[in-house]
């Protein structure tokens, strides 16, 4: 743990530089695994999202936009001729005709299913946790290989968020900062800094193809429904439709890119399926970490 520990400063220091969440992190993880036998199985097994929250964030280091044309008004026009909203005068995104069709209600309410994005799926792998250990470890391995699929997809096609369209047009600027674009209405409306705070921390702009925000409620809702949760599961099902509303209503992402979530959440489900099922080293390797944080 000391090695992984100043491996990590050392290539943080190296790519992104020191930041306090860094410091952070790792003395919340010695403390846990050097607490007690079973704060060390518990930080062993949520390792697996920790490993996806460093990967995300040493992408600062790797912007997308180096590696492949960043595609801003193809994706647009796409957008625009298979769900353009027609008006008397213009043909509309469905962005754009919520950004001319806002209300104060849609604001908070779309504001609220995009904060559970981060603590729902964390809570349902607690909850795993405690109730079924395989299970857990199925759900950290298929939301680590999902974002490895959305990631691998943010190098392979760069795309312009619809904010950035509205903002900058279709000329590329790769000064942009990230941008809370309809979810700033949020913030007014309660006046704090929220979703300020951690968009401008974006890892990449040019990352709105695929969604991944659309991709995270869909997994916990199917891994709900393997364990048969029952009600619980109609409260998953609102939330994962109330985040694909919410990325397109606060222009955050396109229809198309939520769909092409949908599908990264379908593809690492399936490969992750195959692999535990068909594939022996592979599931000999879940089995050795299952063994670890039993």
């Amino acid at each position: 743990m000391g090695a992984i520990s100043g491996a990590y400063l050392l290539l943080s220091y190296l790519l992104i530089g020191f930041k306090p969440e860094q410091i952070f992190l790792l003395v919340l993880i010695n403390t846990l695994y050097f607490l007690s036998r079973a704060t060390r199985k518990f930080i062993t097994g949520f390792s697996i999202f920790i490993i996806y929250w460093v990967i995300f964030d040493y992408m600062k280091a790797f912007p997308n936009y180096r590696y492949q044309t960043v595609h801003i008004e193809s994706l647009y026009q796409l957008e625009k001729n298979i769900f353009g909203i027609g008006t008397a005068s213009y043909l509309l995104t469905p962005n754009e005709y919520w950004l001319a069709h806002r209300s104060t209600f849609l604001d908070v309410l779309t504001g609220l299913f995009y904060l559970s994005w981060v603590p729902v799926p964390l809570a349902f792998a607690a909850y795993l946790f405690y109730k079924n250990r395989a299970q857990f470890l199925y759900f950290a391995l298929s939301f680590l290989l999902v974002n490895l699929i959305g990631f691998a997809l943010y190098y392979c096609y760069p795309a312009a968020p619809p904010w950035y369209v509205q903002l900058h047009g279709f000329q590329l600027d790769t000064a942009t900062r990230g941008n809370t674009a309809g979810l700033a209405h949020f913030d007014n409306y309660f006046h704090i800094h929220l979703f300020h705070s951690m968009y401008e921390k974006s890892s990449n702009v040019f990352a709105a193809m695929p969604s991944l925000h659309s991709a995270y409620p869909l997994l916990v809702l199917y891994y709900g429904w393997c364990n048969k949760l029952g009600k619980i599961n109609l409260l998953f099902a609102l939330l994962t439709i109330g985040i694909w509303f919410s990325a397109v209503y606060n222009s955050h992402h396109y229809i198309l890119d939520v769909l092409a979530g949908i599908c990264c959440c379908a593809a690492g489900i399936l490969l992750f399926n195959y692999s535990n099922s068909r594939i022996r080293i592979t599931k000999a390797f879940f089995a050795h970490i299952l063994q670890d944080i039993s």
